[in-house]
């Protein structure tokens, strides 16, 4: 095994960075949304088909090819796009091939693996402990931090890892929108895939050996937490 090079170092980096905050802004953003999704009854005829949009597009990424999202992120964040033609008229730069389109796409991508087990804890969870400490005057931030959080610590450590590892193998949707730009948007699947075009095989398997034994060590430590953490709840 060959000492990796500057490059390779600088696509870990990034690849790093954008999981971690990709899941920083899952978490904050999935929270409210799951809790919803877990309180808003089916049956209930004026929320039904908004609760049911709003799940489809949750999981839509579950099951649309990831160059498709990738493809249409570009046509909306680029300098020919609404949002992307809008900050160039106020003076900004448009979104396609930075690291906050990218961020924007791994977000989008990884919303489901954020929501849906936030979701199942807190319906899980349901509503008498949040109901009883609202009775004894406990504000909704203070509910949160004291009941929600402790007794639901096991879905947001699922969605915290399911969002963190399933950022570091994202690959089409952020190869159509930011490219392969070193420093900014080469993160490490796409640097394996250079290296790969390039017929460096070595470098590409190197790469993806340490992908998938980093992916595998987080996933195991965090999974034997959480049931730890589940026989102290018994």
């Amino acid at each position: 095994m060959t000492a990796l090079s500057a490059a390779d170092w600088q696509a870990i980096g990034l690849t790093l960075r954008l999981a971690l905050l990709t899941t920083l802004i899952l978490l904050i953003v999935a929270t409210p949304l799951a809790w919803w999704l877990s309180h808003t009854p089916p049956q209930q005829s004026r929320h039904h088909w908004l609760r049911s949009a709003v799940q489809a597009l949750v999981a839509l990424p579950l099951v649309l090819p990831p160059t498709v999202l990738g493809f249409y992120l570009l046509l909306l964040l680029g300098p020919q796009g609404v949002i992307g033609s809008t900050l160039q008229s106020l003076g900004f730069q448009h979104l396609a091939f930075s690291f906050s389109g990218i961020l924007i796409a791994s977000v989008l991508y990884s919303l489901p693996f954020a929501v849906q087990p936030l979701q199942q804890a807190f319906q899980q969870l349901g509503r008498q402990p949040v109901e009883v400490a609202a009775s004894l005057g406990a504000g909704p931030v203070d509910r949160f931090i004291t009941v929600i959080f402790p007794l639901c610590r096991g879905g947001f450590i699922v969605a915290a890892t399911l969002s963190f590892a399933h950022t570091l193998g994202e690959f089409g949707v952020i190869l159509m929108l930011g490219g392969s730009i070193p420093g900014q948007t080469k993160v490490l699947s796409i640097l394996i895939y250079d290296h790969a075009e390039a017929m460096n095989y070595q470098a590409a398997q190197q790469l993806s050996l340490l992908l998938l034994l980093f992916s595998f060590v987080v996933l195991f430590l965090v999974y034997g937490l959480q049931r730890q953490l589940n026989r102290s709840d018994r």
